[in-house]
């Protein structure tokens, strides 16, 4: 069972990255991104039903967008008009439970190692 997640980097204030989470040896539920910066709690970013249905952050909406490739078992994490303060280490998880609970990280029974994303100029 794992969940790969990748595409993290070094990327300037204004600009974008797309971030993947693969899949293996397991099915895939609703699947969230979490984030967590240095000396922070680990905060949800956005999450998609298998049927389409996503939710974010306050904070990122508009700017990011989830989505998923079931055939392929892969997650993505599309962020455009990247801010200083996006700077941390991104999670993807897998879902389990009640769909009111797509926000809250105890919900999710698989996370992947992270991949970090620094926003600097």
């Amino acid at each position: 069972v794992q969940l790969q997640a990748s595409g993290g980097g070094l990327v300037q204030p204004g600009g974008s990255l797309r971030l993947s989470c693969a899949a293996s040896g397991i099915r895939l539920n609703a699947m969230g991104w979490y984030r967590q910066a240095p000396g922070k709690e680990r905060e949800f970013v956005a999450a998609r039903r298998k049927g389409g249905f996503t939710y974010y952050a306050d904070s990122v909406k508009g700017r990011f967008t989830i989505s998923r490739d079931n055939a392929n078992y892969t997650v993505y994490l599309q962020m455009n008009s990247l801010k200083l303060e996006d700077t941390a280490v991104y999670y993807c998880a897998r879902h389990r439970g009640p769909l009111s609970t797509v926000r809250i990280d105890t919900s999710y029974d698989y996370w992947g190692q992270g991949t970090q994303v620094t926003v600097s100029s």
